[in-house]
């Protein structure tokens, strides 16, 4: 008898190399060119990309798992740099300004992924079955994280995208697989994180509340102490746990807002630098153009110029 495989991907059954096969073309189905698909189901989609991505793609993520079926990507969040692919899902715990690139796909083999959205409550209400008698204790806070493609969530992926062939079946029985996905995430060795989501009491979901104000208050001056009020913290404890979620201090990611939201309106709006400084909030305009440099590699107007040569979907592209 020949020596078993030591390939954590072997062709076992259960090693979810099959399902990834059987994903990986279900994805294909849904996808027939480059970009995001929504699928039948509010909260599902599925992307397909054809080639590496020569540059990042900057965009705002919300809570979500990323499923790869084939090919590998990075994301990136301040200093934190992850990179993911068919033997390692990601998950998004909080809406985020990332930055993401493709590192392996091809005509023949592109990148396929599934992103399941997640749902705070949903997630809240499954913790109480998973983990009656109180949650697994998470030790890091970090908004992004990767961990081990486990073969059950695989399968149940590809049932999931299997139901969205027809409506009823989408409308009926999908909800059930997201049921399952969550419930096998949550007895999984990142539970602790993805408990976090549900919880609005965590730290994770006091800074998600903070996140949310910021996004949508990030033209006007930041007062940290009163963000921390808002969400029952000390400046001092709301700076440190802010810090460990978004791998940002407040003040740098509310810049990173502005930054994208200008980039977005000199792009869609046909802003010129000028106007899109003020309209999301700086003051001085070489300030501006200083951290805009910086942040995205060029002035304004030449990287604008620029992204608009090689075509404004490919620059407006999501994460």
């Amino acid at each position: 008898m020949g020596q078993a495989s030591s390939n954590p991907q072997s062709d076992d059954p259960g090693s979810g190399r099959g399902h990834l096969a059987g994903l990986a073309g279900l994805i294909r189905a849904h996808a027939p060119y480059d970009g995001h698909f929504p699928l039948r189901l509010p909260g599902l989609e599925v992307v397909r990309a054809s080639k590496p991505n020569q540059e990042r793609i900057h965009g705002i993520v919300r809570p979500a798992l990323c499923v790869v079926a084939q090919g590998a990507k990075t994301i990136f969040l301040g200093d934190e740099t992850l990179a993911y692919d068919a033997s390692r899902m990601l998950v998004f715990s909080v809406d985020m300004p990332v930055s993401g690139q493709v590192t392996q796909a091809s005509p023949a083999e592109p990148f396929l992924c599934l992103k399941v959205e997640l749902d705070p409550a949903r997630i809240a209400d499954l913790v109480l079955k998973v983990h009656p008698g109180g949650l697994p204790q998470a030790q890091k806070h970090l908004a992004i994280f990767a961990a081990p493609a486990e073969p059950g969530i695989i399968h149940a992926a590809v049932r999931l995208v299997e139901l969205m062939a027809q409506a009823e079946d989408a409308e009926l029985i999908a909800p059930l697989v997201v049921d399952e996905i969550l419930i096998r995430l949550l007895r999984s060795p990142i539970g602790g994180r993805v408990a976090q989501i549900g919880r609005e009491d965590s730290r994770l979901q006091r800074v998600a509340q903070a996140v949310s104000w910021v996004r949508a208050n990030y033209d006007h001056p930041l007062d940290v102490e009163r963000l921390a009020a808002m969400v029952h913290m000390s400046a001092s404890n709301f700076h440190q746990q802010f810090k460990a979620v978004t791998s940002m201090s407040p003040l740098q990611f509310q810049k990173v807002l502005r930054l994208h939201e200008a980039r977005r309106l000199m792009l869609a709006r046909m802003m010129d630098a000028g106007s899109a400084c003020r309209q999301v909030g700086y003051l001085s305009a070489s300030q501006f153009s200083r951290e805009y440099g910086r942040f995205f590699g060029s002035a304004p107007t030449k990287d604008i110029s620029r992204l608009r040569e090689i075509g404004m979907a490919e620059a407006g592209a999501e994460i």
